[in-house]
């Protein structure tokens, strides 16, 4: 096991990556939200502000609510959750 890199059961990327990409979440998210405070920005989206909070916070957020900031944000999903391309669309 010396030198091999520790890889997630379901997919083969490694470890390292998948925790990487998601603590880099929070920050994309704040990037979208902007000035917008974060109850305007979740009345905008439709969810709780508790919600916003979490999710800033390093909370993975859920399907429903990447897939309706992305449509509402006009975002690119793969910029948000893995920094790759444009963030606008």
């Amino acid at each position: 096991m010396a030198g091999r890199t520790k890889k997630n059961a379901n997919s083969g990327v490694p470890k390292a990556v998948l925790e990487k990409q998601k603590r880099l979440i929070p920050i994309r998210l704040a990037q979208v939200r902007g000035s917008r405070s974060q109850r305007s920005f979740a009345r905008e989206l439709g969810v709780f502000q508790q919600n916003v909070n979490r999710y800033e916070s390093g909370t993975t957020p859920h399907a429903d609510f990447l897939i309706t900031l992305a449509v509402r944000e006009g975002i690119s999903l793969d910029w948000l959750l893995m920094g790759k391309g444009r963030a606008k669309k």
